[in-house]
């Protein structure tokens, strides 16, 4: 009897192989163009839902909490019921998702279905990139996860504009029904061409309390940020706010203790280098939402710019692209001059171009915006690449997992609190001026202003940070790299440092 031939099976694989490719980059870009793009539509779902722009910033923190409870389970979901099955299940939620807004006609509906749509991203690019990892070996591998994070880069990247340009061509619901179809167009890849995996050596215990408690955790305080300013800072509705999200951080530390795998392992908190790049990571995040958000608003605002939604989101191309394209150059300056040097810089940087535009004026027109979202992306290039990398550096190869599972929490924490951070400040500032009888473009330049300030000092923040990053292993600046710091914006994927341990 012949033996069976061990090249048959080849091409089989490769087309698997591809296909996991295929549904797995096409996602990611997707649901990170749709991330990015939201903020330029805003405007046109509250001229057309009648719903306040306010009340509309559910729409980016809403997402951005859900996304935070759900990453991590997301990925332990996937190990225990199979990576194949979580994968279609977070894509046929994003689908569902994307209808239900699309056919929504009121504010609030939108802002719910944008959370369920946070909890169907998180799961695709959980479980997308570990289908992708299992799928591929060696250097097929790393060129898999390269493009898996080039994909999310260039999503992050276009979606401003790709928003923008829809709203003026279909209307907001444009958007929505194009990743429905290029999601579903995922769906049925990943059912002819991927095949299912789990991890068999991994405990079936998934902690959900956990990933509950930390929307417990974060709920009230976006939501005292949000609304503080209308109850009153020293009001009950703001103390109940502060004791919930209190007593759910403590019964979170009590459950992370007991449970037999925990959504966040409370001894990687003793890694000086793993809060410290953590927290740089946060305070990225958090920034770059917070500036998208508010410059969507005021690019388009009639008493500000007044620019069309294409006008804007082209107009923020200084700042996604460019933050995209000096990405891939930092690792070996990095390696050159040490990670924590550059996240130093980077952040130094960027706050310097927030502290410019603290200085508008409503006689401002886009020109002058140019050369300081340059800085900002610039800076913010330099300082998340290092710092994604320093998080899964600093801890042994059995823990870069867990590093990563925290580091992709802390992004979405980020843009949640510092998004519903500056949206008050500035629809504070913007309300105070115009009661105290200033014109409508002096309030919306000076709500700005302010809430550019604001990240300055965080950015500043995310210097001292930079200075508590110990030494640890540079990253070789290889190409796996320069993807690994590109995809930063969004993921935190593994470098040639990564799993090295080393702290010096």
């Amino acid at each position: 009897m012949m033996a069976p031939d061990p090249t048959a099976a080849e091409p089989a694989t490769a087309r698997r192989s591809t296909a996991v490719l295929i549904a797995t980059c096409l996602s990611t870009l997707v649901v990170n163009a749709n991330t990015s793009a939201v903020s330029i539509l805003l405007p046109a779902i509250s001229e057309d839902t009648g719903t306040s722009v306010d009340t509309l910033q559910w729409a980016v923190t809403g997402y951005s909490l859900m996304g935070a409870a759900v990453i991590v389970t997301a990925g332990a979901m996937g190990d225990v019921f199979g990576r194949k099955r979580v994968f279609q299940l977070g894509l046929l939620l994003f689908i569902a998702s994307c209808v239900f807004i699309a056919l929504s006609t009121s504010g609030i509906a939108v802002v719910a279905g944008r959370i369920i749509q946070g909890a169907a991203g998180a799961t695709i690019l959980a479980c997308g990139l570990s289908l992708l990892t299992v799928a591929n070996r060696g250097q097929a591998q790393l060129r898999a996860v390269s493009l898996w994070g080039a994909a999310a880069a260039v999503g992050a990247a276009v979606g401003p504009l790709l928003g923008g340009v829809l709203v003026d061509i279909t209307g907001w619901q444009g958007l929505f029904w194009i990743d429905a179809i290029l999601a579903l167009a995922c769906v049925l890849i990943t059912a002819r061409g991927v095949s299912e995996s789990r991890d068999e050596n991994r405990p079936r215990s998934i902690d959900y309390l956990g990933a509950l408690l930390v929307a417990l955790t974060l709920s009230p305080v976006v939501l005292a940020t949000s609304l503080g300013g209308t109850w009153g800072w020293v009001s009950w509705e703001t103390f109940a706010c502060v004791v919930v999200a209190v007593m759910s951080a403590v019964a979170f530390v009590v459950v992370e203790r007991r449970v037999a795998v925990p959504l966040l392992d409370l001894a990687l908190l003793r890694n000086v280098v793993l809060v410290a790049s953590t927290v740089a990571i946060l305070i990225g995040s958090g920034t770059i939402n917070g500036l998208m958000y508010l410059l969507s608003l005021y690019f388009q605002n009639p008493d500000a710019l007044g620019l069309t939604p294409f006008q804007a989101g082209l107009a923020m191309l200084p700042a996604t692209v460019g933050l995209v394209l000096i990405a891939p150059l930092v690792p070996k300056l990095a390696a050159r001059i040490g990670g924590r040097q550059v996240v130093g810089i980077g952040f130094l940087v960027t706050a310097i171009g927030f502290g410019v535009v603290g200085f508008v004026q409503a006689s401002w027109d886009y020109g002058a915006f140019v050369l300081p979202l340059i800085a900002i992306a610039v800076g913010m290039g330099l300082s998340n690449g290092p710092a994604s990398s320093a998080a899964t550096a600093c801890v042994p190869q059995d823990q870069v997992g867990s590093a990563s599972g925290v580091s992709n929490m802390a992004r979405y924490i980020g843009a949640a609190v510092a998004t519903a951070l500056v949206a008050t400040i500035n629809a504070s500032v913007i309300e105070s001026d115009g009661a105290a009888g200033g014109s409508m473009p002096d309030a919306l330049a000076s709500g700005l202003a302010t809430a550019s300030w604001v990240m300055a000092a965080l950015s500043f923040a995310g210097v001292v940070m930079a200075v508590l990053m110990k030494r640890h292993r540079m990253a070789r600046g290889t190409l796996q790299d320069a993807a690994a710091s590109a995809a930063a914006l969004t993921h935190t994927l593994p470098t040639t440092a990564s799993g090295s341990g080393q702290i010096g």
